[in-house]
């Protein structure tokens, strides 16, 4: 789990020989050490099952699930499943953000508003605004950033925004093992001519 000055992010256990009902005991273990605070679910495996998915969002306090797993009819029925309050955010930035605004999520995590915030804004204002062809072609046009942070098994995900960074005069230091850092010649490469190519270095 995350703490924050206002909410946990409780991330899905990743060990192979975790049960279901077990990770709700888990849940329900950190609810009662929290002292209140709200809930944030992080689900990476829908493997789990629709049902259990629903018991892990009704233990007292779970407010919410960042939903990081690419199969929109599977958060179609957990949403279906659970209480109407809990709010269901989309966990695969941009490129899945439209599948999972069309079954009921509403928002989505980003690496690419570090580098690029009026980018994701547009993005978001379209899929708010149901502009779904809009939504696609902004998502099209910063694919080559998520492709460069889904290589190596996702590896690069947060060296690709961290090498962005650094490309702005941002230096914010390596990324933790065992993630890849840094990236490759050409990853980095990749990476520097998505920023030039929209502007955003010289």
């Amino acid at each position: 789990a995350e703490a924050g000055a206002e909410a946990l992010m409780i991330h899905q256990p990743p060990d192979p020989f975790v049960a279901p009902r077990g990770v709700v005991d888990y849940i329900k273990q950190i609810a009662d050490a929290s002292g209140g605070l709200p809930m944030m679910l992080y689900l990476r495996n829908d493997a789990i099952g629709t049902k259990a998915i629903a018991d892990l969002c009704a233990v007292e306090g779970v407010a919410g699930v960042k939903w990081a797993t690419p199969n929109p009819m599977k958060l179609a029925e957990a949403i279906n499943a659970c209480d109407p309050d809990i709010v269901w955010v989309g966990g695969l930035a941009e490129t899945w953000a439209p599948a999972f605004y069309a079954v009921g999520a509403r928002g989505f995590t980003s690496g690419l508003i570090n580098v690029w915030p009026e980018r994701s804004m547009a993005i978001h204002a379209a899929l708010e605004a149901s502009d779904y062809a809009t939504a696609r072609k902004l998502i099209s046009e910063m694919k080559a950033f998520e492709d460069v942070r889904a290589e190596e098994m996702n590896g690069t995900n947060v060296t690709g925004v961290k090498a962005a960074l650094k490309l702005l005069g941002d230096d914010c230091g390596a990324t933790r093992p065992p993630s890849a850092w840094p990236l490759t010649d050409v990853q980095q490469e990749k990476l520097a001519s998505f920023m030039k190519g929209n502007g955003l270095i010289g």
